[in-house]
């Protein structure tokens, strides 16, 4: 394949010294969002851009310095050709075969939705000429990140072609306006490029439904000990309380679980490595996909817990809580009676707003650190020491946030509706059971251990003598 290449102009300047070779010319078909904004990326970058319009002298603005021509014009002066326009107006291509012969088209369409059409956008431009040199790219690009450049938005840009020499062309022009470019083979896989578009948070779903499956089930859960046993029981209505009161306690219960869950899989992992002696036999495809969601895991869990912080907030100024406080002060002033500070009440509600606070704060210290701007400033150790050090340190404070909200409630009868356990004691359950793994995993025996599988050490015979084994 060799793309057309014009004899370069050279000219001289007043002092004798050769003028610099006119820049490279490309063509854009297609003048909407897209395509205004790949063009003037292309002018910022040292490019000439000309647009092919079948209307030239009313296509709307267009970047300044960019010149528009007929279709045919275009596809003449250009040897690579950017094709922004949808796969249904393609049928003006088929009567510029003769001119796009040799020439590298991208093709940067997408469409609505899966499986639109029998075959790729890409595979079926191919089929309508057959003799340029088709490449999918820049389909993954929004004009916004087109406008703004890479070190605002998405820097890969996936690229898929029959030709190496075609891919490298387009290659060039992507590295030059400033992205990182990814050969994902043949022509073969466009569909699968052209379908990257259209997910919709796919690392998100799993879990997304695991925060909706235990925000339901604590919802129903906390519902029934509170509203429902209220009513059945003592014959009060307090079904008031389901838009504040349920919701805070619902989001803590809920976020300290999920945070709960980041650091789970590492625990089971680590433990699987001690039982196997080595780090070089793959985990088991859940504990996978589970430690690759963990981020996902980890923001949600930040979300809820600055719900609960919202709505903790708002307490003081709801109508019920002005109305039991000016209830109980009118109370005791007709009675004339008094009531003694409580330290130790005192002392453990600081505790429990202090550890909440605290929490909170490396709580999001962790979720700040995710964003890929902060993580690509810290090194390896940093990110791993917030990460992990911090939060476990995180996960810590909530839970024993959450012990001081209960404090001497786990043992009145009172707390046992139903006799079931109220929703915040079995959120306890695991961040619990995984605090105290973390601990034994760091018994210098244990610890020891494990470093020296993840530095490459293998168990290659678990009946060897104790100089071999793990705890030596």
């Amino acid at each position: 394949m060799s793309r057309e290449v014009k004899p370069e102009i050279v000219s001289l300047c007043p002092l004798g010294i050769p003028a610099a070779p006119e820049p490279e010319l490309l063509c854009i078909y297609g003048t909407g969002d897209l395509g205004r904004s790949l063009g003037l990326r292309l002018l910022q970058s040292g490019y000439r851009v000309a647009y092919g319009s079948r209307r030239p002298h009313s296509c709307g603005p267009l970047p300044q310095g960019a010149q528009v021509m007929s279709h045919e014009a275009a596809a003449q002066s250009a040897g690579l050709v950017f094709l922004c326009i949808h796969r249904e107006h393609y049928g003006f291509l088929e009567s510029l075969a003769p001119q796009l012969n040799g020439k590298v088209l991208v093709d940067v369409s997408n469409n609505l939705k899966k499986n639109l059409y029998p075959e790729a956008n890409a595979e079926y431009l191919q089929r309508l000429i057959p003799g340029a040199h088709v490449v999918k790219g820049f389909n993954t690009l929004s004009a916004w990140a087109l406008q703004n450049g890479p070190s605002d938005a998405n820097r890969q840009v996936y690229l898929c072609g029959n030709s190496a020499e075609a891919k490298q062309a387009v290659e060039e022009i992507a590295t030059k306006l400033g992205f990182t470019v990814l050969d994902r083979g043949s022509l073969s896989t466009a569909r699968e490029l052209e379908d990257f578009p259209l997910q919709l948070f796919p690392e998100w779903r799993l879990p997304l439904r695991v925060t909706v499956g235990l925000s339901a089930f604590f919802f129903f859960y906390v519902l029934t000990g509170d509203v429902i046993y209220a009513k059945v029981v003592n014959g009060k209505d307090i079904s008031f309380r389901i838009m504040v009161s349920l919701a805070n306690k619902v989001f803590p219960i809920v976020s300290l679980i999920m945070l709960t869950l980041c650091y789970l899989p590492g625990i089971i992992a680590a433990i699987l490595q001690l039982y196997r002696g080595t780090k070089y036999k793959r985990f088991p495809d859940w504990l996978d996909r589970w430690m690759l969601c963990r981020k996902q895991l980890g923001l949600i869990a930040l979300g809820l817990a600055f719900l609960h912080v919202l709505y903790t907030l708002i307490i003081p100024i709801r109508y019920y809580v002005r109305f039991k406080i000016g209830e109980a002060i009118i109370s005791r002033s007709k009675e004339n009676t008094t009531r003694e500070l409580d330290t130790t009440t005192a002392w453990r509600t600081d505790s429990y707003y202090s550890m909440g606070i605290l929490g909170f704060a490396v709580y999001l210290l962790l979720g700040i650190t995710s964003l890929p701007s902060v993580s690509n400033a810290l090194s390896w150790r940093e990110f791993s020491f917030v990460q992990s050090k911090l939060g476990y340190l995180t996960l810590f404070f909530c839970t024993l946030h959450t012990y001081l909200y209960g404090w001497s409630r786990f043992l009145q009868p009172s707390s046992y509706k139903w006799f079931t356990p109220p929703g915040y004691m079995l959120s306890l359950v695991l961040p619990s059971v995984v605090l105290v793994l973390k601990l034994l995993l760091l018994l210098p025996c244990v610890d020891r251990s494990l470093t020296r599988i993840r530095q490459g050490w293998e168990r290659s015979d678990p009946e060897n003598d104790s100089k071999k084994s793990l705890l030596t």
